[in-house]
């Protein structure tokens, strides 16, 4: 898949998700998260080439700057990520995103250890997360989990789970949803229902 492909998968993407969007080119101009999601892809690349990693840092860092999102360059983020509104999100390192995840204002992806290895949170296809959630620690949330808004996740939960509280505590949807049976004005999911 091509840079601009992958850029007009971004595009449509951030339109299926946010009923506020007008066009594509204000969509590709405005959304900060998309900006700093194309920004984390060249820091990623530089990361994982050979005496990089300082140029890669410091993108980020100016990434962050510009955007009020920071995403550490080693991070693994999958296709069709949406970060909506944006300021303030922080994912780790060693975090691993699948594909179709959505992660609102003020979300931390973090960790819970000082040691090497795998420190920062899973999420798999799917998850979305509310504004003002911290997931923290190296768990894992399964496929379409839903992350209420200002839940703190400090556990793994199975796929179609529903997380809220402090500590979060999961329990299963009402009905499980897969993307092909939801309806076209239910593409999204407001995880601010849950609180």
């Amino acid at each position: 898949m091509t840079v601009l492909s992958r850029m007009r998968e971004d595009i449509a993407n951030a339109r299926r998700h946010d009923p506020a969007a007008r066009s594509d080119l204000e969509i590709a101009l405005a959304y900060s998260g998309l900006h700093a999601i194309w920004l984390y892809r060249i820091a990623h690349r530089w990361w994982l080439s050979p005496g990089l990693k300082t140029p890669a840092r410091l993108l980020s860092q100016f990434a962050r700057f510009l955007t009020g999102i920071e995403i550490h360059p080693g991070a693994r983020i999958g296709r069709r990520f949406f970060i909506d509104h944006g300021m303030g999100v922080v994912i780790g390192e060693t975090a691993v995103i699948g594909d179709d995840v959505m992660l609102y204002h003020g979300v931390t992806l973090g960790g819970k250890s000082r040691g090497r290895g795998k420190r920062h949170p899973t999420l798999r296809a799917g998850v979305v997360v509310g504004a003002g959630a911290q997931v923290l620690g190296d768990i894992v949330l399964g496929e379409r989990c839903v992350v209420g808004a200002n839940a703190v996740v400090v556990k793994s939960a199975p796929a179609d789970s529903v997380l809220v509280g402090i500590p979060a505590h999961a329990r299963p949807q009402d009905a499980p949803r897969h993307h092909a049976q939801v309806r076209e004005d239910e593409a999204w999911l407001d995880p601010g229902i849950y609180i």
